[in-house]
C-alpha cells in the first residue's frame, strides 16, 4: 500500500510525521521573525513586538505594517500554494519531475496576467483569468504528453518546454507594444518578485489560495488511490478522468493565483514535495499539507536571501539558482 511506504532513513533517525509538521511550523515562524527584523532598517525583537501592537516608533510601524508584513504574508501564501501545487501534480502523475513551472502551467497563467496588465483590462479578475489560462495550458500540455501507452514524463516535459517557449514569445510581443508605465510591472511578473507587494496585491488573491489549499488537503486519499495503478484505482471505484481533472484544476488555480500576485517563481513546486517525501514517505494525505508548509518556509527563506545584498535580487532568480541544479540531479538519477 502507498500509505505503508517508509522514509529512506534508519529507524532511529525517523521522526514522527506530527514531529515533522511541528518542526516545519517552528522553522517557518522563526524565518518569519527574521524576515520582519532584518532589512535595510534593522528592528530588534522588543521594537518589533511594539510595532506589531501599533506602539513605539512610527517609522518601525510603517516599515512593519506597510512593507514587511504584507510582503511576508505574500511569501507565505505564494510559497504554500506553489509547494502544494507541485505535490498535487507529482502525485497525480506519479513522478517527482512534475512542476507547474516546468510543465508550462505557470507560463499559461503568466501570459494572461501579462496581457491584462499591458492592456489594463479587468485587473480585479486577474487571478480567475490567470487560472483559466493555466487550466487551458494544462489541458494542452497533458494532451501533447499523452501517447497510446498513457502519459510519459519525458514527452510531458518536452511539451511543457515547447508550450512555454511559444507563450513566452507572445509575452515578448505584448511587452514590446506595451506602454512604458506598465512595462516595469509586467517585467516583475516575468522575473518573479515580491518586492513592493502590499496588502492591495495580496487580498484579492488570498481567497483563491485559501480555498485551493483547503481543497488540496482533501485530495491526498484520492492521490494515494491513483498511485496504486489505474486498474486497481478503477476497481476501487475511482473515476480516473474526473479525478485527474479535479486535481489538475486545483493545482492550476494554486499556480495561477501565485503567478497573479508574485509572477513566475519556479522550482518551489519541484524541490519542496521531493524533500517532503524523503522525510515522511509517500502518503499524500501527509505530503500535500506538509508541502504547503515547507513551500512557505522555503520562499520566506529565499526572499530573505534576496534582500541580503545592497541590491535586491528577484526571488524568482534565487529559486531558479537553487532549483535548477536539483532538477538536473533528479533527471540524471532517473537515467541511471
Amino acid at each position: 500500500m502507498v500509505s505503508q511506504l517508509k522514509p529512506p532513513f534508519p529507524a532511529g533517525l525517523v521522526l514522527d510525521r506530527w514531529h515533522w509538521l511541528l518542526l516545519l511550523l517552528i522553522g517557518l515562524m522563526g524565518s518569519c521573525l527574521v524576515a520582519l527584523m532584518f532589512g535595510s532598517i534593522a528592528i530588534n525583537p522588543l521594537a518589533l513586538m511594539r510595532a506589531l501592537m501599533r506602539q513605539g516608533s512610527e517609522l518601525h510601524q510603517t516599515v512593519i505594517w506597510d512593507l514587511r508584513l504584507p510582503r511576508l504574508a505574500t511569501a507565505v501564501a505564494v510559497g504554500s500554494a506553489l509547494g502544494m501545487a507541485g505535490a498535487l501534480l507529482q502525485g497525480m502523475l506519479r513522478n517527482d519531475l512534475a512542476d507547474p513551472f516546468i510543465l508550462g502551467i505557470s507560463s499559461g497563467a503568466g501570459l494572461v496576467a501579462i496581457a491584462l496588465i499591458t492592456l489594463n483590462l479587468f485587473l480585479i479578475w486577474l487571478p480567475l483569468a490567470a487560472w483559466v489560462g493555466a487550466l487551458f495550458t494544462s489541458l494542452v500540455v497533458f494532451s501533447l504528453g499523452k501517447t497510446a501507452m498513457g502519459i510519459t514524463v519525458e514527452r510531458l516535459i518536452l511539451a511543457g518546454v515547447a508550450v512555454s517557449a511559444f507563450l513566452g514569445a507572445i509575452q515578448t510581443v505584448l511587452l514590446l507594444f506595451s506602454e512604458d508605465s506598465r512595462l516595469q510591472t509586467a517585467l516583475n511578473w516575468l522575473i518573479g518578485s515580491l518586492n513592493g507587494r502590499g496588502w492591495a496585491d495580496l487580498i484579492p488573491v488570498l481567497p483563491y489560495i485559501l480555498v485551493s489549499l483547503l481543497l488540496g488537503c482533501f485530495l491526498g486519499r484520492l492521490i494515494n488511490l491513483l498511485n496504486l495503478g489505474d486498474e486497481m484505482a478503477a476497481g476501487l471505484g475511482v473515476n480516473l478522468g474526473r479525478s485527474r481533472l479535479l486535481i489538475a484544476s486545483v493545482a492550476a488555480l494554486l499556480a495561477a493565483s501565485s503567478v497573479s500576485v508574485a509572477g513566475l517563481i519556479g522550482f518551489i513546486g519541484l524541490v519542496v514535495p521531493h524533500g517532503v517525501r524523503l522525510v515522511v514517505g509517500h502518503d499524500y494525505t501527509w505530503v500535500i499539507p506538509l508541502s504547503a508548509v515547507a513551500g512557505a518556509w522555503v520562499l520566506v527563506l529565499t526572499d530573505s536571501l534576496a534582500r541580503l545584498g545592497s541590491v535586491e535580487l528577484p526571488v524568482g532568480a534565487i529559486t531558479a539558482l537553487l532549483g535548477a541544479p536539483t532538477f538536473i540531479v533528479l533527471l540524471y538519477r532517473r537515467s541511471v
